[in-house]
Protein backbone atom coordinates (compact mmCIF):
# COMPACT_ATOMS: atom_id res chain seq x y z
CA UNK A 1 0.00 0.00 0.00
CA UNK A 2 1.10 3.58 -0.60
CA UNK A 3 1.60 6.24 2.02
CA UNK A 4 2.56 6.32 5.66
CA UNK A 5 1.60 3.47 7.97
CA UNK A 6 0.42 4.16 11.50
CA UNK A 7 -0.22 0.55 12.57
CA UNK A 8 1.40 -1.95 10.27
CA UNK A 9 4.97 -0.94 11.17
CA UNK A 10 4.29 -2.01 14.75
CA UNK A 11 3.52 -5.61 13.74
CA UNK A 12 6.22 -6.96 11.47
CA UNK A 13 7.72 -9.62 13.72
CA UNK A 14 6.42 -12.70 15.48
CA UNK A 15 6.98 -11.04 18.86
CA UNK A 16 5.34 -7.68 18.11
CA UNK A 17 2.78 -8.32 20.83
CA UNK A 18 5.40 -8.29 23.62
CA UNK A 19 6.35 -5.27 25.74
CA UNK A 20 10.04 -5.49 24.87
CA UNK A 21 9.35 -5.46 21.14
CA UNK A 22 6.85 -2.63 21.42
CA UNK A 23 9.20 -0.48 23.48
CA UNK A 24 12.03 -1.18 21.04
CA UNK A 25 9.89 0.47 18.35
CA UNK A 26 9.12 3.54 20.43
CA UNK A 27 6.18 2.16 22.34
CA UNK A 28 4.96 4.15 25.37
CA UNK A 29 7.03 7.16 24.34
CA UNK A 30 3.78 8.97 23.54
CA UNK A 31 2.50 8.21 27.04
CA UNK A 32 5.69 9.52 28.59
CA UNK A 33 5.42 12.72 26.55
CA UNK A 34 1.82 13.23 27.61
CA UNK A 35 2.49 12.70 31.31
CA UNK A 36 5.63 14.83 31.23
CA UNK A 37 4.64 17.73 28.96
CA UNK A 38 0.88 17.96 28.43
CA UNK A 39 -2.17 18.83 30.48
CA UNK A 40 -5.30 16.68 30.00
CA UNK A 41 -7.12 19.41 28.07
CA UNK A 42 -4.10 19.82 25.78
CA UNK A 43 -4.31 16.15 24.80
CA UNK A 44 -7.97 16.57 23.88
CA UNK A 45 -7.14 19.74 21.95
CA UNK A 46 -4.45 17.91 19.94
CA UNK A 47 -6.81 15.02 19.13
CA UNK A 48 -9.47 17.53 18.05
CA UNK A 49 -6.99 19.38 15.86
CA UNK A 50 -5.98 16.14 14.16
CA UNK A 51 -9.50 15.62 12.80
CA UNK A 52 -9.47 12.00 13.94
CA UNK A 53 -12.76 10.33 13.05
CA UNK A 54 -14.29 7.31 14.73
CA UNK A 55 -13.49 4.00 13.04
CA UNK A 56 -16.37 2.00 14.49
CA UNK A 57 -18.93 2.95 11.87
CA UNK A 58 -20.35 6.40 12.64
CA UNK A 59 -17.16 8.41 11.84
CA UNK A 60 -17.91 10.87 14.65
CA UNK A 61 -14.97 13.20 15.48
CA UNK A 62 -13.14 11.69 18.46
CA UNK A 63 -11.91 15.00 19.85
CA UNK A 64 -15.41 16.45 19.88
CA UNK A 65 -16.63 13.49 21.94
CA UNK A 66 -13.76 13.89 24.41
CA UNK A 67 -14.33 17.63 24.64
CA UNK A 68 -17.82 17.17 26.09
CA UNK A 69 -16.37 15.76 29.33
CA UNK A 70 -16.05 18.44 32.02
CA UNK A 71 -12.80 17.64 33.78
CA UNK A 72 -13.44 19.40 37.08
CA UNK A 73 -17.05 18.41 37.73
CA UNK A 74 -16.28 16.29 40.81
CA UNK A 75 -17.46 13.06 39.16
CA UNK A 76 -15.56 9.93 38.11
CA UNK A 77 -15.07 9.68 34.37
CA UNK A 78 -14.74 6.46 32.39
CA UNK A 79 -13.13 5.52 29.08
CA UNK A 80 -14.47 2.34 27.51
CA UNK A 81 -12.94 0.72 24.46
CA UNK A 82 -15.48 -0.99 22.23
CA UNK A 83 -13.71 -4.18 21.12
CA UNK A 84 -16.95 -6.09 20.56
CA UNK A 85 -16.30 -6.36 16.82
CA UNK A 86 -19.41 -8.25 15.73
CA UNK A 87 -20.25 -6.71 12.36
CA UNK A 88 -20.03 -9.49 9.72
CA UNK A 89 -17.07 -8.99 7.44
CA UNK A 90 -15.11 -6.91 9.97
CA UNK A 91 -11.94 -8.16 11.68
CA UNK A 92 -9.52 -5.21 11.71
CA UNK A 93 -9.82 -4.55 15.45
CA UNK A 94 -9.06 -8.20 16.13
CA UNK A 95 -5.85 -7.76 14.12
CA UNK A 96 -4.82 -4.80 16.27
CA UNK A 97 -5.48 -6.63 19.53
CA UNK A 98 -3.61 -9.74 18.41
CA UNK A 99 -0.57 -8.01 16.91
CA UNK A 100 -0.29 -4.67 18.75
CA UNK A 101 -1.92 -5.10 22.18
CA UNK A 102 0.47 -2.65 23.83
CA UNK A 103 -0.51 0.02 21.30
CA UNK A 104 -4.09 -0.59 22.37
CA UNK A 105 -3.14 -0.28 26.06
CA UNK A 106 -1.06 2.85 25.51
CA UNK A 107 -3.99 4.48 23.75
CA UNK A 108 -6.22 3.65 26.73
CA UNK A 109 -3.77 5.27 29.13
CA UNK A 110 -3.49 8.44 27.09
CA UNK A 111 -7.25 8.66 26.65
CA UNK A 112 -7.86 8.05 30.34
CA UNK A 113 -5.37 10.78 31.23
CA UNK A 114 -7.09 13.23 28.86
CA UNK A 115 -10.47 12.44 30.42
CA UNK A 116 -9.04 12.19 33.95
CA UNK A 117 -10.40 8.68 34.29
CA UNK A 118 -9.16 6.59 37.19
CA UNK A 119 -10.65 3.38 35.82
CA UNK A 120 -11.03 2.27 32.22
CA UNK A 121 -12.49 -0.75 30.47
CA UNK A 122 -12.01 -2.83 27.34
CA UNK A 123 -15.20 -4.66 26.34
CA UNK A 124 -14.02 -7.47 24.07
CA UNK A 125 -16.05 -9.88 22.01
CA UNK A 126 -16.25 -13.22 23.82
CA UNK A 127 -15.28 -15.24 20.75
CA UNK A 128 -11.94 -13.40 20.44
CA UNK A 129 -9.85 -15.89 22.39
CA UNK A 130 -6.38 -15.05 21.05
CA UNK A 131 -7.15 -11.32 21.17
CA UNK A 132 -8.18 -11.63 24.80
CA UNK A 133 -5.11 -13.66 25.76
CA UNK A 134 -2.78 -11.23 24.00
CA UNK A 135 -4.40 -8.24 25.71
CA UNK A 136 -4.40 -9.95 29.11
CA UNK A 137 -0.73 -10.90 28.79
CA UNK A 138 0.17 -7.39 27.64
CA UNK A 139 -1.75 -5.86 30.55
CA UNK A 140 0.13 -8.08 32.99
CA UNK A 141 3.44 -6.94 31.46
CA UNK A 142 2.37 -3.30 31.63
CA UNK A 143 1.37 -3.53 35.29
CA UNK A 144 4.69 -5.19 36.12
CA UNK A 145 6.51 -2.34 34.38
CA UNK A 146 4.61 0.35 36.29
CA UNK A 147 2.55 1.47 33.30
CA UNK A 148 -0.76 0.85 35.07
CA UNK A 149 -1.75 1.26 38.68
CA UNK A 150 -0.64 4.00 41.05
CA UNK A 151 1.56 6.96 40.11
CA UNK A 152 2.33 5.92 36.55
CA UNK A 153 5.87 6.87 35.50
CA UNK A 154 6.10 9.02 38.61
CA UNK A 155 3.59 11.49 37.20
CA UNK A 156 0.99 11.31 39.93
CA UNK A 157 -1.55 9.94 37.43
CA UNK A 158 -3.09 6.58 38.36
CA UNK A 159 -5.19 4.29 36.21
CA UNK A 160 -6.46 0.73 36.39
CA UNK A 161 -7.93 -1.18 33.47
CA UNK A 162 -10.36 -4.09 33.30
CA UNK A 163 -10.77 -6.35 30.26
CA UNK A 164 -14.38 -7.53 30.18
CA UNK A 165 -15.43 -10.40 27.91
CA UNK A 166 -18.83 -10.23 26.24
CA UNK A 167 -21.06 -13.21 25.63
CA UNK A 168 -21.62 -13.04 21.89
CA UNK A 169 -24.38 -10.43 21.53
CA UNK A 170 -24.21 -8.38 18.32
CA UNK A 171 -26.31 -5.66 19.94
CA UNK A 172 -23.66 -5.17 22.65
CA UNK A 173 -21.50 -3.59 19.97
CA UNK A 174 -23.82 -0.60 20.33
CA UNK A 175 -22.27 1.76 22.87
CA UNK A 176 -25.13 2.05 25.36
CA UNK A 177 -25.87 -1.68 25.27
CA UNK A 178 -22.19 -2.33 25.90
CA UNK A 179 -22.27 -0.16 29.02
CA UNK A 180 -25.45 -1.85 30.24
CA UNK A 181 -23.70 -5.20 29.86
CA UNK A 182 -20.62 -3.88 31.67
CA UNK A 183 -22.88 -3.01 34.58
CA UNK A 184 -23.93 -6.67 34.79
CA UNK A 185 -27.37 -6.22 33.25
CA UNK A 186 -28.93 -7.60 30.08
CA UNK A 187 -27.31 -5.81 27.15
CA UNK A 188 -30.23 -3.64 26.07
CA UNK A 189 -29.53 -0.35 24.25
CA UNK A 190 -30.60 2.80 26.10
CA UNK A 191 -32.75 5.71 25.01
CA UNK A 192 -30.84 8.94 24.52
CA UNK A 193 -30.74 11.68 25.76
CA UNK A 194 -29.03 11.76 28.15
CA UNK A 195 -25.88 11.21 26.11
CA UNK A 196 -23.34 8.73 27.36
CA UNK A 197 -20.86 11.57 27.85
CA UNK A 198 -23.33 12.93 30.42
CA UNK A 199 -24.70 9.69 31.92
CA UNK A 200 -22.87 6.60 30.74
CA UNK A 201 -21.34 3.80 32.78
CA UNK A 202 -22.83 3.82 36.31
CA UNK A 203 -24.59 7.06 35.23
CA UNK A 204 -21.28 8.89 35.10
CA UNK A 205 -19.69 10.75 32.15
CA UNK A 206 -18.29 8.09 29.81
CA UNK A 207 -16.52 8.08 26.45
CA UNK A 208 -16.84 4.97 24.29
CA UNK A 209 -14.35 4.66 21.42
CA UNK A 210 -13.59 1.95 18.91
CA UNK A 211 -10.26 0.07 19.07
CA UNK A 212 -8.82 1.53 15.88
CA UNK A 213 -9.99 5.03 16.79
CA UNK A 214 -8.01 5.00 20.03
CA UNK A 215 -5.04 3.27 18.41
CA UNK A 216 -4.44 6.45 16.39
CA UNK A 217 -4.00 8.57 19.52
CA UNK A 218 -0.35 7.67 20.42
CA UNK A 219 0.78 8.69 16.92
CA UNK A 220 -1.13 11.97 17.13
CA UNK A 221 0.29 13.07 20.47
CA UNK A 222 3.81 11.89 19.62
CA UNK A 223 4.08 13.46 16.17
CA UNK A 224 1.44 16.20 16.34
CA UNK A 225 -1.90 16.86 14.71
CA UNK A 226 -0.29 18.38 11.62
CA UNK A 227 1.66 15.19 10.88
CA UNK A 228 -1.52 13.16 11.19
CA UNK A 229 -3.41 15.53 8.89
CA UNK A 230 -0.64 15.26 6.31
CA UNK A 231 -1.93 11.74 5.58
CA UNK A 232 -5.32 11.10 3.99
CA UNK A 233 -7.74 13.83 2.92
CA UNK A 234 -8.86 17.13 4.42
CA UNK A 235 -12.21 15.72 5.57
CA UNK A 236 -10.91 12.23 6.39
CA UNK A 237 -7.37 12.56 7.81
CA UNK A 238 -5.10 9.62 8.48
CA UNK A 239 -5.38 6.00 7.43
CA UNK A 240 -7.94 3.25 7.80
CA UNK A 241 -7.63 -0.45 8.38
CA UNK A 242 -9.81 -2.35 5.94
CA UNK A 243 -10.69 -6.00 6.46
CA UNK A 244 -11.64 -7.56 3.15
CA UNK A 245 -13.09 -11.02 2.50
CA UNK A 246 -15.35 -12.85 0.08
CA UNK A 247 -14.54 -13.51 -3.57
CA UNK A 248 -11.15 -11.80 -3.51
CA UNK A 249 -7.72 -13.27 -4.24
CA UNK A 250 -5.90 -11.67 -1.30
CA UNK A 251 -8.25 -11.35 1.69
CA UNK A 252 -6.91 -9.86 4.90
CA UNK A 253 -6.35 -6.58 6.73
CA UNK A 254 -4.88 -3.64 4.80
CA UNK A 255 -3.89 -0.18 5.95
CA UNK A 256 -4.97 2.40 3.40
CA UNK A 257 -4.76 6.17 3.29
CA UNK A 258 -8.10 7.88 3.06
CA UNK A 259 -8.57 9.00 -0.54
CA UNK A 260 -7.01 5.88 -2.05
CA UNK A 261 -8.70 4.73 -5.30
CA UNK A 262 -11.30 2.03 -4.58
CA UNK A 263 -10.77 0.09 -7.82
CA UNK A 264 -6.97 0.15 -7.44
CA UNK A 265 -7.33 -1.26 -3.93
CA UNK A 266 -9.53 -4.13 -5.12
CA UNK A 267 -7.80 -5.09 -8.33
CA UNK A 268 -4.16 -4.24 -7.68
CA UNK A 269 -3.54 -4.49 -3.93
CA UNK A 270 -6.04 -7.26 -3.24
CA UNK A 271 -5.30 -9.20 -6.42
CA UNK A 272 -8.68 -8.93 -8.10
CA UNK A 273 -11.67 -11.23 -8.05
CA UNK A 274 -11.27 -14.90 -7.17
CA UNK A 275 -10.73 -17.32 -10.09
CA UNK A 276 -10.73 -14.46 -12.60
CA UNK A 277 -14.45 -13.85 -12.24
CA UNK A 278 -16.14 -10.52 -12.83
CA UNK A 279 -16.99 -8.25 -9.91
CA UNK A 280 -20.70 -8.07 -9.17
CA UNK A 281 -20.76 -5.83 -6.10
CA UNK A 282 -19.05 -4.97 -2.84
CA UNK A 283 -20.56 -4.58 0.61
CA UNK A 284 -18.17 -1.79 1.65
CA UNK A 285 -18.44 -1.47 5.43
CA UNK A 286 -20.02 -4.53 6.99
CA UNK A 287 -23.40 -5.93 5.98
CA UNK A 288 -25.20 -2.91 7.47
CA UNK A 289 -24.06 -0.77 4.51
CA UNK A 290 -25.66 -0.68 1.08
CA UNK A 291 -24.04 -2.65 -1.73
CA UNK A 292 -22.07 -0.92 -4.47
CA UNK A 293 -21.95 -2.38 -7.97
CA UNK A 294 -18.83 -2.63 -10.11
CA UNK A 295 -20.02 0.46 -12.00
CA UNK A 296 -20.51 2.37 -8.75
CA UNK A 297 -16.99 1.61 -7.56
CA UNK A 298 -15.07 2.69 -10.65
CA UNK A 299 -14.89 6.46 -9.86
CA UNK A 300 -14.76 6.19 -6.07
CA UNK A 301 -11.98 6.78 -3.56
CA UNK A 302 -11.89 5.26 -0.09
CA UNK A 303 -13.11 8.02 2.17
CA UNK A 304 -16.34 8.77 3.96
CA UNK A 305 -17.63 11.54 1.69
CA UNK A 306 -17.05 9.57 -1.50
CA UNK A 307 -19.02 6.55 -0.35
CA UNK A 308 -21.85 8.63 1.12
CA UNK A 309 -22.17 10.43 -2.21
CA UNK A 310 -22.44 6.99 -3.86
CA UNK A 311 -25.32 6.06 -1.57
CA UNK A 312 -23.44 3.88 0.91
CA UNK A 313 -20.94 4.21 3.76
CA UNK A 314 -17.50 3.03 4.85
CA UNK A 315 -19.12 1.88 8.07
CA UNK A 316 -16.92 -0.51 10.02
CA UNK A 317 -14.61 -0.89 6.99
CA UNK A 318 -15.37 -4.58 6.65
CA UNK A 319 -15.57 -5.22 2.90
CA UNK A 320 -17.23 -8.28 1.43
CA UNK A 321 -16.57 -8.84 -2.27
CA UNK A 322 -19.26 -10.57 -4.32
CA UNK A 323 -18.50 -12.11 -7.73
CA UNK A 324 -20.83 -12.45 -10.70
CA UNK A 325 -22.96 -15.58 -10.49
CA UNK A 326 -23.88 -15.03 -6.84
CA UNK A 327 -27.61 -15.08 -6.14
CA UNK A 328 -28.52 -11.87 -4.32
CA UNK A 329 -31.87 -13.33 -3.20
CA UNK A 330 -30.11 -16.03 -1.22
CA UNK A 331 -27.47 -13.60 0.01
CA UNK A 332 -30.15 -11.31 1.42
CA UNK A 333 -31.89 -14.25 3.09
CA UNK A 334 -28.65 -15.16 4.91
CA UNK A 335 -28.20 -11.56 6.05
CA UNK A 336 -31.78 -11.26 7.32
CA UNK A 337 -31.45 -14.53 9.21
CA UNK A 338 -28.50 -12.97 11.02
CA UNK A 339 -30.40 -9.79 11.89
CA UNK A 340 -33.40 -11.74 13.18
CA UNK A 341 -31.18 -13.92 15.35
CA UNK A 342 -29.32 -10.92 16.79
CA UNK A 343 -32.27 -8.66 17.56
CA UNK A 344 -32.43 -8.18 21.34
CA UNK A 345 -36.21 -7.96 21.20
CA UNK A 346 -36.52 -4.76 23.23
CA UNK A 347 -38.20 -2.70 20.47
CA UNK A 348 -41.40 -3.97 18.82
CA UNK A 349 -40.57 -2.76 15.27
CA UNK A 350 -37.25 -4.60 15.34
CA UNK A 351 -38.43 -7.67 17.25
CA UNK A 352 -41.37 -8.25 14.89
CA UNK A 353 -39.89 -6.68 11.78
CA UNK A 354 -36.72 -8.78 11.77
CA UNK A 355 -38.84 -11.91 12.06
CA UNK A 356 -41.04 -10.96 9.15
CA UNK A 357 -38.12 -9.97 6.96
CA UNK A 358 -36.51 -13.36 7.50
CA UNK A 359 -39.79 -15.25 7.01
CA UNK A 360 -40.54 -13.50 3.73
CA UNK A 361 -37.02 -13.94 2.34
CA UNK A 362 -36.97 -17.60 3.41
CA UNK A 363 -40.31 -18.21 1.71
CA UNK A 364 -39.04 -16.64 -1.50
CA UNK A 365 -35.89 -18.78 -1.45
CA UNK A 366 -38.01 -21.89 -0.83
CA UNK A 367 -40.02 -21.16 -3.99
CA UNK A 368 -43.18 -19.92 -2.29
CA UNK A 369 -42.79 -16.22 -2.91
CA UNK A 370 -45.45 -13.98 -4.45
CA UNK A 371 -44.98 -10.62 -6.22
CA UNK A 372 -46.37 -8.74 -3.20
CA UNK A 373 -43.44 -9.99 -1.10
CA UNK A 374 -41.08 -7.42 -2.59
CA UNK A 375 -43.38 -4.57 -1.58
CA UNK A 376 -43.60 -6.09 1.90
CA UNK A 377 -39.82 -6.18 2.24
CA UNK A 378 -39.66 -2.50 1.33
CA UNK A 379 -42.53 -1.63 3.66
CA UNK A 380 -41.05 -3.38 6.71
CA UNK A 381 -37.60 -1.93 6.04
CA UNK A 382 -38.96 1.61 5.91
CA UNK A 383 -41.19 1.08 8.96
CA UNK A 384 -38.10 0.15 10.99
CA UNK A 385 -36.14 3.22 9.92
CA UNK A 386 -35.75 5.49 12.94
CA UNK A 387 -38.28 3.68 15.11
CA UNK A 388 -35.92 1.62 17.29
CA UNK A 389 -33.62 2.56 20.17
CA UNK A 390 -30.45 1.33 18.45
CA UNK A 391 -29.64 1.07 14.76
CA UNK A 392 -30.13 -2.66 14.20
CA UNK A 393 -33.57 -2.24 12.64
CA UNK A 394 -32.30 0.60 10.46
CA UNK A 395 -29.26 -1.44 9.39
CA UNK A 396 -31.32 -4.41 8.29
CA UNK A 397 -33.53 -2.08 6.31
CA UNK A 398 -30.57 -0.40 4.62
CA UNK A 399 -29.16 -3.78 3.61
CA UNK A 400 -32.53 -4.96 2.29
CA UNK A 401 -33.40 -1.82 0.35
CA UNK A 402 -29.86 -1.56 -1.03
CA UNK A 403 -30.01 -5.04 -2.53
CA UNK A 404 -33.61 -4.72 -3.75
CA UNK A 405 -32.92 -1.41 -5.47
CA UNK A 406 -30.00 -2.79 -7.47
CA UNK A 407 -31.07 -6.41 -8.01
CA UNK A 408 -34.87 -6.29 -8.18
CA UNK A 409 -34.81 -8.33 -11.39
CA UNK A 410 -33.30 -11.30 -9.54
CA UNK A 411 -36.15 -11.26 -7.02
CA UNK A 412 -38.76 -10.98 -9.78
CA UNK A 413 -37.21 -13.94 -11.59
CA UNK A 414 -36.98 -16.04 -8.41
CA UNK A 415 -40.64 -15.43 -7.55
CA UNK A 416 -41.86 -16.14 -11.09
CA UNK A 417 -39.75 -19.24 -11.76
CA UNK A 418 -39.44 -20.58 -8.17
CA UNK A 419 -35.67 -20.73 -8.49
CA UNK A 420 -32.61 -18.54 -8.81
CA UNK A 421 -31.75 -17.20 -12.23
CA UNK A 422 -28.27 -18.66 -11.63
CA UNK A 423 -29.41 -22.23 -10.96
CA UNK A 424 -28.32 -24.66 -13.69
CA UNK A 425 -25.91 -22.27 -15.38
CA UNK A 426 -22.96 -24.62 -14.92
CA UNK A 427 -24.93 -27.48 -16.45
CA UNK A 428 -25.95 -25.32 -19.42
CA UNK A 429 -22.40 -24.14 -19.95
CA UNK A 430 -21.10 -27.71 -19.80
CA UNK A 431 -23.68 -28.87 -22.33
Amino acid sequence: MTGKKLFMDFAITATSHTLAEYQARGGYEALAKVLREMKPEEVTKEVSASGLLGHGGAAFPAGRKWGVIKLNDGQPHYLCMNADEGEPGTFKDRWLMEHTPHLVLESMLIGSYALQGRHSFIYIRGEFDLSYRRLADALEEAYADGLFGENILGSGFSCDLVIYRGAGSYVCGEASAMLTSLEGKKGYPRNRPPRLTVQGLYKRPTVVNNVETLANVPYIVKHGAAAFRAVGTAKSPGTQLISISGHINKPGVYEVEYGYPFAKFLFDDCGGILHGQQLKCVIPGGISTKVLTAEDIAPLVLDHASLVDAGSQLGSQGMIVVAEGTCMVRLLQVMLRFYHHESCGQCTPCREGMGWLEKISTRVVAGGGVPEDIARLYQISRANDGTTICGLGDAAGYATVGILDKYRHEFDFYIEHKRSMFDGRLEVAAA
